[in-house]
This record gives structure tokens, C-alpha cells and sequence, in this order.
């Protein structure tokens, strides 16, 4: 079979107060983006997960892992990723992967949402890649309703920034929310997003407060938000901890046009709403 797991974009991302678990509380809006890795599954005669051009460990391996463990019988797969999503890149393509995996197993094993918590914050809502409100650390996943069209200009920036970094230097800075504002934000963007609107009607709230710490770290995303103001986008913004920096426009043909004017070739035009994938 063949499947796809969609990138995941961070329309904002509010930053709360460190947890006793070394995590931060967190209030965000993650969307799915129609860029996503292409995953083929076959039988085997051993369990293997293929993805050729990333090394080190995979996600989806330890989610693979993590399903047997769980008691999942299925036969011994080969499960081969052809990469589309950049790596290291805060679009979230280790998880989307790995929880195209789990997905494997839906209504096999129970439990998959805890199972996705231990693979990694971003994983619980990659299980059904939807426009979400999500709290905590990644593990609290409110689905809304899908917004209206729109289209996104990625500009990478080649070389992965580590998300432990960005948050440590977002201490070091100072950034941060308190769990009152962090409540009401979330009621403001499930207001804003509950019914079906674009993101760029709500642009006041599309706000990342990682990027400061980010740009510290590497100061030319910087110039790449620039650009993409310059570019035409309603909004630019670093997604997750970066590196990548992301304009949004009304649709596609509008993307294009901009991308055209950035001239650098690794832009990336995409519409929202992800790859269709099974449910």
C-alpha cells in the first residue's frame, strides 16, 4: 500500500512555562500541509524502515518498534520513505512519518495516542493530520474545522537548527506566557479558527515566540522573512523552532507569483490541507 504523510506547519506558537519534565507548555495551531513524504508498505521477512538520504536514527522505525511492543501482530513489513518534506526543517516530517506508521495499526492496538506521546511532541497530531489547537507539549489535540483555502511560500534554510537549543535560548531571553494568558490565547484562536476561517483573517494572533531565540541563534532567517514581506506574503513567520520561514497568501496562483520574485530555487509553493491519507 502507499500512503503520505503531510507535513505540519505552525500557523503560531505560544510559549509557556517549563514543566517538572523538561518540557515547555506550549499553545498552538498546527496545519497540514499538501507537502508530504510518500510512504510505500510491503510484506517482508523482517521489519525494516528504508529512507534513503537521512541517516541516523528513524521515528517511524521506533514507532514500528513501539507498535510490536504494544503486541501488534501484523505480518513483518518493509516500510520505504521517499523524503519530500525537508529535514530538520520544523515542518515536522519525522513525526508526520512516524505517525503514518502507527496509523498501520488503527483500530488493531489500542492506545495509539499514548503511544504517539512517548515517540515525540509533535506525533499525537500527525495521527489524523488536521487543522488543530494543541496544548501542552504536543499531547493535547483539539481537531477544528478545516479553514478556508490558502497557500504557503517555504524558504529552508539547509541546515537543521536543534529544537533543544531554541528553547534554551528562549530561557536564556526570557520568553515565555503565563498559564492564564496561554488559556485565553487558546480561547482566542479556537474563536478565530472554529468556524472555517483562513488564517489570514486572524493575523493579530499568528504569532511564533520562538523566533526571537531563532533568529539569535541564526540570525539570517531573518533575511528570509524579510523577503517574503517584501515578496508579497500577508504574514511571514518562522514555523516551530525553525529553520524555516513561511509566507502566507490567498492561494496558490498568488504563492507562485512570489515565489518567483524571491528567486532562490529551493522555495517551496504548497497549498493547505495535506495529502489525502487513510483514516
Amino acid at each position: 500500500m502507499q500512503t503520505h504523510a503531510p507535513a505540519k506547519l505552525n500557523l503560531c506558537l505560544y510559549l509557556g512555562a517549563q514543566r517538572d519534565d523538561g518540557l515547555h507548555e506550549l499553545c498552538s495551531l498546527f496545519e497540514p500541509l499538501a507537502l508530504a513524504d510518500r510512504i510505500e508498505v510491503s510484506e517482508a521477512e523482517r521489519d525494516e524502515v528504508v529512507c534513503p538520504g537521512v541517516e541516523g536514527e528513524n521515528l517511524a522505525a521506533r514507532a514500528l518498534a513501539a507498535l510490536r511492543e504494544a503486541g501488534w501482530d501484523g505480518p513483518p513489513l518493509r516500510v520505504e520513505i521517499e523524503k519530500r518534506t525537508p529535514v530538520a526543517a520544523g515542518l515536522g516530517g519525522g513525526s508526520a512519518d512516524a505517525a503514518a506508521v502507527l496509523r498501520l495499526a488503527a483500530g488493531e492496538v489500542p492506545g495509539l495516542e499514548e503511544i504517539a506521546v512517548g515517540l515525540g511532541a509533535d506525533v499525537p497530531s500527525q495521527l489524523t493530520p488536521a487543522l488543530a489547537l494543541v496544548r501542552g507539549a504536543g499531547e493535547k489535540v483539539e481537531r477544528l474545522p478545516d479553514p478556508a483555502p490558502h497557500a504557503l511560500v517555504l524558504l529552508p534554510d539547509g541546515r537543521g537548527l536543534s529544537t533543544a537549543e531554541v528553547f534554551a535560548e528562549a530561557d536564556r531571553l526570557g520568553l515565555g506566557r503565563g498559564a492564564a494568558e496561554l488559556d485565553g490565547l487558546a480561547e482566542r484562536l479556537r474563536t478565530a479558527a472554529g468556524a472555517g476561517a483562513s488564517p489570514l483573517a486572524y493575523p493579530e494572533l499568528l504569532v511564533n515566540d520562538l523566533e526571537p531565540a531563532a533568529l539569535s541563534l541564526r540570525p539570517r532567517i531573518g533575511e528570509a522573512l524579510e523577503r517574503l514581506r517584501a515578496a508579497g506574503a500577508s504574514r511571514a513567520l518562522l514555523t516551530g523552532s525553525g529553520p524555516t520561514a513561511f509566507g502566507l497568501f490567498a492561494s496558490l496562483e498568488a504563492a507562485a507569483e512570489s515565489a518567483a520574485r524571491l528567486g532562490r530555487d529551493d522555495a517551496i509553493v504548497c497549498a493547505a490541507g495535506g495529502a489525502e491519507v487513510p483514516r
